[in-house]
C-alpha cells in the first residue's frame, strides 16, 4: 500500500509562503486599493466613450489563453482591467447613459453589497440564516408600506402561515415565471387533470418579451399565449374591452383562461395598463393577474404616481425592480404575493438533509421555497441600507429628480419644429423622432431617424436607444441614471440637434 507524502512541496512557491486566501490585514489592504480604483473609476467615468466601441472577440486577442500557474501582483491586474476591460464596457452609470431603463446605484446600497458579499450567507432557508430571511421580510414589508399596497401583500405578525408576504427575485422574469408556475399548478389541480394544453395566458403586445419565454417554460403552448394589440389612442396601454373580446372567444373554443401579465411602465414607452378595469375582467374567468411593475412602479412611492398602482388590491401578485430607480444596484426584483402558500406547492422540495425543526413547524419562511433555486444572497441588506441611508424623502426627491429633467427634455422636443413627442411622458421616458417633412414617405422618415441616431450614438457623448410601436418608429430618451445632472441632459440635446442638423443636411432636407 502507498502513503501520503507528506512532506511535499512545490519547488516553484517559496517554504516560507503559506496561501492564504482570505487574511484580514491583507483584505483591508488591497480593499482599500480597490475602493479608491473604483471611486477613481466613478469620478472619471464622463471621459469614457458611453457605448463601447470594441468589436467582437477583441478581449480574446489581448488575453492570455491560460490561467497564470503564479499569482500576480493586484496593481499588475488594475492595469489590464483598465487596459482591456473598460474599453469594453458599454457605461451604464455614465451620466450621458440614456438608452434603457437605468440601473441605478448609490453608496448605501454599494456597502450592503459589500456586507453581503462579506457574510456570504446562503439563506436557502430559516435556519442557514435566520437574520437573511427576517431582515428581507422587514425590507419588503417596509417597501409594501411605501407603496401603500394592501396588507393582505404583507407579512402578518413575522411567519409563514400561507398567507402574504414578499420576496427578492434576481429579475422580473423569475417573478413572471414562478407565479405562472403557481397559478398553473393551482388551476390543474382545480379541474383535476395534468394536462396543460388548454392553458391559456394574455398580455398586451407591449408586455415585455421575457413572458412569452416564461410562458413557454411553464409549459403554457406557444399557440395560447395572447398577446393582445394596443394603439396608439390607448397610449398602449391593454384595452378591458378587447381583453374580455379575447378571452370570451378562447372560453368559447373549450379553453382555459390561466393568467393575466399586466404592466406598469412598458418597456418601449412606459405605457400602464389600467388595472381595475383589467383585473375586473381577469377575476370574471378566475384568472391569476401578475402586475409587472418593474420600471413604473418605483415611481408610485411618490403620491403624484400612486394612482397608477389603483386596484392592485384585485390582482394576485405585484413585482418592481429596485435595481431600476430605487438606487439599490443590479440584480434586485422585489416580488408580493397574496397567497405564499401557492408559491411554496408549486416550488418546495424537501431533501432529507436540508430537514430542521423550525421547517418542520411551519413557523418560519423558507424562501428556498418562494424561487426557482435553492440558493440565495443575503440581498435585503442593499435594500435596507438604501431605506435606512436616506430615507423615503429623499427617494423620493430623487425620482422627481429624474422626472423634472425628463420633462425638460420633453420641452426641448416640443420648442423644436423638426421634432414630435410621439407618446405622452408618464414617468422619465421621452419618446421622440424627427417628424415628416411635406409628404416624407414613413420608411424615408424612419431612416432619418435611424440616422441620427447611428450618428449620436457614434460620438461616445451619449447612448440613445430606440423602439417600433405601432409601427412607428421613434427614439428612447431614458432619464435615470444615478450622476445624471441637468446639465448632461441640456449637452445631450444640443449634441441631438447636432446630429439633425447633420443628418438633415445629408439629406438634403
Amino acid at each position: 500500500m502507498g502513503s501520503l507524502d507528506l512532506n511535499f512541496t512545490d519547488s516553484s512557491l517559496s517554504q516560507t509562503d503559506v496561501f492564504k486566501p482570505l487574511d484580514p490585514e491583507d483584505f483591508r489592504k488591497q480593499a482599500h486599493q480597490m475602493v479608491d480604483f473604483i471611486a477613481d473609476y466613478y469620478a472619471k467615468i464622463e471621459s469614457y466613450p458611453v457605448l463601447t466601441q470594441v468589436q467582437p472577440n477583441y478581449l480574446r486577442s489581448r488575453l492570455p489563453s491560460t490561467a497564470p500557474y503564479l499569482p500576480e501582483p493586484l496593481q499588475t491586474i488594475f492595469h489590464d482591467i483598465s487596459a482591456h476591460v473598460i474599453p469594453g464596457i458599454t457605461h451604464w452609470l455614465s451620466p450621458n447613459f440614456f438608452a434603457f431603463f437605468p440601473a441605478t446605484v448609490s453608496t448605501a446600497a454599494f456597502l450592503g453589497e459589500m456586507l453581503c458579499t462579506c457574510f456570504n450567507a446562503v439563506g436557502f432557508n430559516w435556519l442557514a440564516s435566520p437574520a437573511a430571511t427576517e431582515l428581507e421580510m422587514v425590507v419588503m414589508d417596509w417597501l409594501a408600506h411605501m407603496l401603500k399596497l394592501p396588507t393582505s401583500f404583507m407579512f402578518s405578525s413575522g411567519t409563514a402561515g400561507g398567507g402574504g408576504g414578499g420576496v427578492i427575485q434576481n429579475t422580473t422574469s423569475e417573478a413572471i415565471f414562478v407565479t405562472l408556475v403557481a397559478a398553473r399548478d393551482r388551476k390543474l389541480e382545480a379541474l383535476g387533470t395534468n394536462d396543460v394544453k388548454n392553458l391559456v395566458v394574455y398580455s398586451s403586445d407591449q408586455t415585455h418579451s421575457t413572458f412569452t419565454k416564461a410562458s413557454r417554460l411553464a409549459g403554457i403552448c406557444l399557440s395560447n399565449v395572447r398577446s393582445i394589440p394596443t394603439s396608439r389612442d390607448s397610449d398602449f396601454a391593454l384595452s378591458p374591452e378587447l381583453l374580455r373580446k379575447v378571452v370570451e372567444a378562447d372560453v368559447e373554443s373549450g379553453l382555459v383562461p390561466l393568467y393575466l401579465c399586466l404592466t406598469v411602465g412598458t418597456t418601449s414607452t412606459t405605457a400602464v395598463d389600467p388595472l381595475e378595469p383589467l383585473a375586473d375582467v381577469a377575476n370574471d374567468y378566475n384568472m391569476w393577474v401578475h402586475v409587472d411593475a418593474a420600471y413604473g412602479g418605483s415611481a408610485c412611492i411618490c403620491p403624484e404616481f400612486r394612482h397608477y398602482l389603483n386596484g392592485v388590491e384585485r390582482v394576485e401578485s405585484l413585482s418592481l425592480s429596485p435595481h431600476k430607480w430605487l438606487l439599490s444596484y443590479l440584480d434586485c426584483c422585489c416580488l408580493w404575493v397574496k397567497r405564499s402558500d401557492l408559491l411554496v406547492n408549486a416550488l418546495s422540495t424537501n431533501p432529507e438533509y436540508l430537514r430542521n425543526q423550525p421547517s418542520e413547524s411551519d413557523s418560519v419562511v423558507d424562501y428556498k421555497d418562494w424561487q426557482l433555486g435553492t440558493g440565495r444572497r443575503f440581498k435585503s441588506l442593499r435594500l435596507w441600507l438604501v431605506l435606512r441611508s436616506y430615507g423615503v424623502a429623499n427617494i423620493q426627491s430623487h425620482i422627481r429628480s429624474d422626472v423634472r429633467m425628463a420633462r425638460m427634455f420633453e420641452g426641448f422636443v416640443n420648442s423644436d419644429l423638426r421634432f414630435e413627442v410621439v407618446v405622452p411622458r408618464k414617468f422619465a421616458l421621452v419618446c421622440f423622432r424627427l417628424k415628416s417633412f411635406s409628404r416624407a414617405e414613413p420608411s424615408y422618415v424612419d431612416s432619418l431617424n435611424r440616422k441620427l441616431l447611428e450618428w449620436v450614438n457614434s460620438t461616445g457623448h451619449a447612448y440613445l436607444s430606440h423602439t417600433v410601436v405601432g409601427g412607428v418608429y421613434m427614439l428612447r430618451f431614458a432619464v435615470g441614471a444615478t450622476l445624471t445632472e441637468e446639465r448632461h441632459v441640456v449637452a445631450a440635446w444640443q449634441l441631438i440637434k447636432d446630429g439633425a442638423d447633420a443628418v438633415l443636411k445629408v439629406k438634403g432636407v
